[in-house]
Order: structure tokens, then sequence, then C-alpha cells
């Protein structure tokens, strides 16, 4: 199984509550995800965070913006699209 691509999409804007608007992780998510060397572990980040974005809401961008990433990368999505 290939490294799958962090949930990042290039955003990178914080809310005051710490949250990217771009992926809904913090800064501290982005640096555990880097950490993550196993693909299982990744995918279960990248699921984890979807439940994060989907409690958060405003994160319907997130998804075909990572789908075009998985894609450009050639691996894919650690989950059912």
């Amino acid at each position: 199984m290939k490294k799958i691509p962090s949930p990042c999409i290039s955003v990178c804007k914080l809310t005051r509550d710490g949250h990217c608007i771009g992926c809904a992780m913090t800064k501290t998510q982005k640096k555990m995800f880097k950490t993550l060397r196993k693909p299982d572990h990744q995918a279960a980040f990248v699921t984890l965070l979807r439940h994060q974005q989907t409690v958060l809401g405003r994160y319907r961008h997130w998804l075909p913006a990572y789908l075009r990433k998985c894609a450009k990368k050639n691996v894919k999505p650690p989950f059912a699209p």
C-alpha cells in the first residue's frame, strides 16, 4: 500500500479555535500526521479527521480537493467517497 497523502489541501489558515479552514486539522494534528509511517495509521487518521469535519461543519469543500490530490499522486483514497 502506498503512502497516503496528507489531508492538508494547502489553505492553512486557522480559526480562533485552532482548526484549519481548509482541512480542519489543528497544528498538533498536522505535526502528528507527519510522524505516522504506516499507511494503516494514516488511513485511520484521515477517517478520524473526516468525523471531526462532520462535527465542526463547513468542510464540504475538502473532499473534492482531497480526492484530486489522491488522484494526482495516483493513490487510492483511504475511504470510499
